[in-house]
């Protein structure tokens, strides 16, 4: 029997609250609330959530503060919920770590199937991740980086570098495809998947949190590096 999923929601305006609670709970899920940005925290090192319904205008501490502040600590999908719709508000919640927005007024059964799609990604990483497959190596090695395919780790000139799982599922398909050039559009079909409800320039989000982590200097990349008008190149 699968385990009931379990998600906190961090919502401050109360019938907000209320009305994801209802959709989440008659989707299946279990849900826990809380109002103020300082009590996720604490939150999540007494509860383990399979999922972050995160608003980003909260009191206490905004939700952008809230994601970057977890993101290190807690690999789970954050889902932001904002009245936000400007493109660069979006693109900074990924930046910081979130995987996923939706912007208010919404649509409750959207909701609940952003939930559902970024759930099912996840799985699909982690449970890939985890399977021994034999056409992959164990290792790879690029430049001065070591991937750690099986154990799901990076290191660079020896030091362990943290990456989400969707970070570390893009980076380790261009290692694994070394010199090699990729759309956004083919990256994201790759990670993603083509039942995900999102958008193509999620995936230059991610290469630039990839590149803050692995790059001497992000802003001028030797590793990862941008093609343009084409896509994407990891250099071995």
């Amino acid at each position: 029997m699968a385990k009931t999923k379990k998600i906190l929601i961090v919502e401050d305006d109360e019938d907000i609250q209320m009305i994801e609670e209802a959709y989440l709970q008659a989707a299946g899920f279990q849900t826990e609330t809380v109002a103020d940005g300082t009590q996720v925290k604490s939150k999540l090192a007494k509860t383990v959530f399979d999922l972050i319904l995160l608003d980003l205008m909260l009191p206490g501490k905004s939700g952008y503060d809230v994601c970057k502040e977890i993101r290190e600590e807690v690999d789970i999908p954050i889902l932001m919920v904002t009245a936000r719709t400007e493109s660069l508000d979006k693109i900074r919640g990924l930046g910081l770590g979130a995987d996923d927005y939706i912007a208010k007024p919404f649509d409750p059964a959207e909701l609940v199937a952003r939930v559902h799609a970024n759930l099912r990604q996840y799985e699909r990483l982690t449970s890939k991740s985890a399977s021994h497959n034999k056409r992959e190596p164990e290792e790879i090695h690029i430049q001065d980086l070591t991937i750690q395919v099986n154990s799901w780790k990076v290191y660079k000139k020896g030091k362990e570098i943290k990456l989400p799982h969707r970070e570390f599922e893009l980076l380790k398909f261009l290692a694994m495809n070394p010199n090699q050039v990729f759309s956004k559009e083919q990256l994201f079909e790759k990670i993603w998947g083509y039942d995900y409800v999102g958008d193509s320039a999620t995936v230059m989000v991610h290469i630039n949190r990839i590149r803050e982590k692995i790059e001497d200097d992000s802003k001028n990349p030797k590793i990862l590096e941008t093609v343009w008008g084409a896509g994407y190149r990891l250099n071995q």
